[in-house]
Order: structure tokens, then sequence, then C-alpha cells
């Protein structure tokens, strides 16, 4: 486990899965801790997909390939390839059990950097092979409520920096969405508030670039973190039914199949495209804003 640190803020990454494990400021954790009765991460990592694909199978020219909800890297070990007093940055580079799952030479490469009380999130995917890759990326960072009361429903409110018009989608089966029916995310006095029903229907899916910052409020409406990013589409969710004590805010470059799509890998929804030698570049911000 590496740690960062500047005076006000620190953090704590591992090598497995290139995971943020801690954010620990104002002498308190905002990042929830992986307690297994309801969540066993912290931040993995979503690659080479996001969410699930249709049977847990998909198509690439002609041949079928299975893989599980949220790809391999959050699995793997990655290798420290930097480590600076504000940054780390790791690696992970596809081999013969990767190309067994997903038949795409790449090199990915995960960095953290803090700054004041924000951490940057880098990813780097560079296409190795001589093909045409096919990609999707995200994040999937839990936060502590804040002042979470097991013996309550309310959890707060998210605000946005868009504060009408915004719409989400649900997953409909087998951990695959429904993309053709949107549903008016109802804010009200332009903040969501947040509940232990919020979630029954699973992850509230903001597709198509709606906003571009996501910030969790205490139940006062006093912002306590942010995140900002620039991927096309977030995930909102905490676990259906569990009253957990966290949730999560998922900016992606990707999202689950639509239910029952049999198609060709390239041509699902939000799939990133990279040429040979080309690399795609993607971040987003983490604030903590008491």
């Amino acid at each position: 486990m590496e740690t960062l640190f500047n005076g006000r803020l620190s953090i704590e990454v591992s090598a497995h899965g290139a995971e943020l494990c801690s954010i620990f400021a104002n002498a308190k954790e905002y990042l929830w801790q992986a307690e297994p009765e309801f969540w066993k991460r912290h931040s993995p990592v979503l690659f080479p997909i996001v969410g699930s694909v249709w049977e847990n199978e998909y198509r690439n020219e002609g041949s079928t390939y299975v893989l599980t909800q949220h790809g391999f890297a959050r699995d793997m070990e990655f290798k420290l390839i930097l480590e600076q007093n504000d940054e780390l940055r790791y690696q992970l580079v596809s081999n013969e059990e990767t190309l067994k799952k997903y038949p795409f030479p790449f090199c990915l490469e995960i960095g953290y950097r803090i700054r004041d009380k924000k951490i940057d999130v880098m990813w780097e995917v560079k296409n190795t092979g001589e093909k045409e890759m096919h990609f999707q990326i995200g994040a999937h960072p839990a936060f502590y409520y804040p002042d979470f009361d097991a013996e309550t429903q309310e959890r707060g409110f998210f605000g946005f920096n868009k504060k009408s018009g915004l719409k989400y989608i649900l997953i409909s089966e087998k951990g695959c969405a429904d993309p053709d029916t949107e549903y008016p995310l109802k804010l009200t006095d332009e903040l969501l508030p947040l509940d232990t029903h919020t979630f029954d229907k699973d992850a509230l899916i903001l597709e198509g670039s709606q906003v571009r910052k996501v910030t969790l409020y205490n139940k006062e409406k006093k912002p306590y973190l942010s995140l900002h990013f620039d991927a096309p589409v977030v995930g909102l969710w905490s676990p259906p039914a569990k009253n957990a004590p966290f949730v999560c805010i998922e900016p992606w470059y990707g999202r689950c199949d639509r239910a029952h799509y049999t198609g060709e890998y390239k041509d699902k929804d939000w799939v990133q495209h990279l040429q040979p030698e080309e690399t795609f570049r993607g971040k987003y911000t983490i604030e903590i804003e008491e």
C-alpha cells in the first residue's frame, strides 16, 4: 500500500487493482472501508467493460468471449511505476491471461495526484496491438454518507451542475440496462433527496454528458464532497435494500449492455475506440468540500 500526504489530506492506494483505499481529511475517513457485509471494495477501476455484458458474453470479429461484471483489471496486480511526493502511477499490461478474455493488447496506467483537498484520478489506455481496440473504462468510488444514522431514512442530498431537465435510466435484467425508458430526475430545491429507498431499483444512470459535477451534501444541505469529470455517463448507486452507510458516484466512459444485446462489442453503447499505438486519456477529480 502506498500513501500520499500533503498536510491537508492523505490517500492510500493498493497495487491490487490500482485501487484507491483511503481518503483521510478533517480527522475522518471519506472512502468506504470495504466491509464485506455491504460491499467488499473501496473504489475499483472498471476495465475493459463497465457493468455487465448480456449473459456475460460478448462478440468480437465472429468470436465469443466470456467476461464478468466490470471486467478484470480490478482483480489484477498492477506495477508501481512512479512514486513522488504528490503522485502515484500504476501500470497493467495485457498478457496471455487477459488475451483469452479480451483479445486486445493494451497498456493501462492509473495515476493519483493530490493537491490541496483534491485528488486527481488519471487513466491512460494505450492500444499496443495491430488492430483497432474497443474498450470501456470507469470509476466506482464509494463514500461514507455524512452523519450516517441507520435508524433514520434520510441520507443527505445530491446536487448537480445542471439544475433541471435531468433524466436517468435503470438496470432492467441481468445487470443490463433499458436505455429506451427514461425517467425524470426529480429535484427538490435543486437537490436530489437521498434516503433508504433512493436506490431500490439499483443504480440511477445519467447518460449523454448531462452533468459534469456531482456533489454530496449532508442533511443540513452543506457540501461534503464533489466529483468533477468529463465522462459521458455517471452512475449513482448504493446497495439496494441493505441500508448501507455509503453511496457511489461513478464516472464512466462506458455502460453495461442494453438488455438482450447480442451485437458486436465494437457497436456497444458508449464503447471507446483506439487505433494502433493511439492513447486514450481520461480523468476525474474528488474534492473534499468541508
